[in-house]
């Protein structure tokens, strides 16, 4: 598009010199518009990509690609989610990080690359500090799951039988840092207990091992463990949020037993490379915040035991480092090491 200069406005036009500068604005107005829409078009003819760096079949890997499904048709190229899994979430974190930050490739990550990582390991080939936040598509309280071969029916009956067990009940673990590790790590801290810790390669192998009764106890998301409790292949004691969950009405809160330090809550984030524009940031958000407010999402969502969430990259930012100061804590205080 040809934008003339104000000066070939022949001096005969009935224009005089603030009205020239006022249709000087407005053209400039134009061609920043025009370049912004191009900028968007040219993101919107790429897939785009977001990244899962866990395994396929867990909460991680359902929630991105519902929410797929529903920004297909804003992105003609299409959405894909992709799997790359391995070292606690970092590998396909160093994917997303060191890829070109053009809004194509987001990272769909719980806590692990986001917010934990950085204070387990001595060294990450990604700074999660320098994410650009795009929003948390849901959160999802972790619960207290138990095997039905433990005798305890509740609570207070568990913290009593650990207490009289030392260092002979096991707990499962998505693996050596993990949410549910330091879920695990911050229970026996808040109640004087000691567990034995079984780490695992994510949360379906350490489900199979509780129901079978090869593991006691497994600090799992609710989304995970919820079918298995409804069926009565496992127990959930108690939520560790500060209300009871919708999907699990049932069951009670650690505040409501009497242990109101037990918060713990998984959150599922998109993230995007540093130095991705601020037009695509719009774009992707937009794209995101409309997807989760349809309806047949936010059902989708709560029948996986999920929040809905949908904040704003403002929103993310704060909420992700609070959950990184806290769980700092809990690494420190309780001398989790994966070294």
């Amino acid at each position: 598009m040809m934008i003339p200069n104000v000066r070939d406005i022949p001096l005969g036009t009935n224009m005089n010199v603030k009205h020239r500068r006022i249709f000087s604005l407005c053209l400039m107005a134009c061609a920043i518009n025009i370049g912004i829409s191009n900028l968007a078009v040219a993101q919107m003819a790429k897939p785009l990509k977001m990244i899962v760096p866990f395994p396929a079949g867990g909460t991680a890997d359902v929630l991105p690609r519902l929410l797929a499904e529903k920004m297909r048709a804003q992105f003609p190229a299409g959405v894909l989610v992709e799997n790359k899994a391995g070292a606690g979430g970092n590998i396909g974190a160093d994917f997303v990080f060191k890829s070109e930050p053009d809004g194509s490739t987001l990272l769909a990550s719980p806590p692990g690359p986001v917010a934990i990582n950085h204070h387990l390991y001595k060294k990450l080939s990604f700074d999660p500090t320098r994410w650009q936040p795009v929003t948390v598509m849901a959160t999802v309280p972790n619960v207290l799951a138990v095997s039905p071969k433990v005798p305890a029916k509740n609570l207070a009956e568990l913290i009593a039988y650990l207490k009289a067990n030392p260092g002979k009940v096991s707990y499962a673990s998505q693996g050596n840092g993990s949410t549910s590790h330091l879920t695990a790590s911050m229970f026996m801290q808040l109640t004087g207990t000691e567990l034995i810790h079984i780490p695992y390669k994510g949360t379906a192998p350490a489900l199979v091992d509780l129901m079978a009764g090869t593991v006691d106890i497994f600090f799992d998301n609710l989304s995970s463990s919820m079918q298995f409790h409804q069926t009565g292949k496992i127990r959930i004691f108690a939520v560790a949020d500060d209300q009871r969950s919708k999907a699990l009405p049932q069951v009670p809160t650690f505040a409501e037993q009497k242990l109101p330090g037990m918060q713990a809550v998984t959150f599922f984030s998109i993230m995007a490379p540093p130095g991705t524009p601020a037009t695509a940031m719009s774009t992707i958000y937009k794209s995101v915040s409309e997807a989760l407010s349809n309806p047949d999402i936010k059902q989708k969502f709560l029948e996986q035991g999920a929040e809905p969430r949908g904040w704003t990259p403002e929103q993310t930012a704060k909420f992700v480092r609070d959950e990184s100061d806290k769980w700092q804590a809990v690494i420190k205080n309780t001398n989790v090491s994966l070294d």
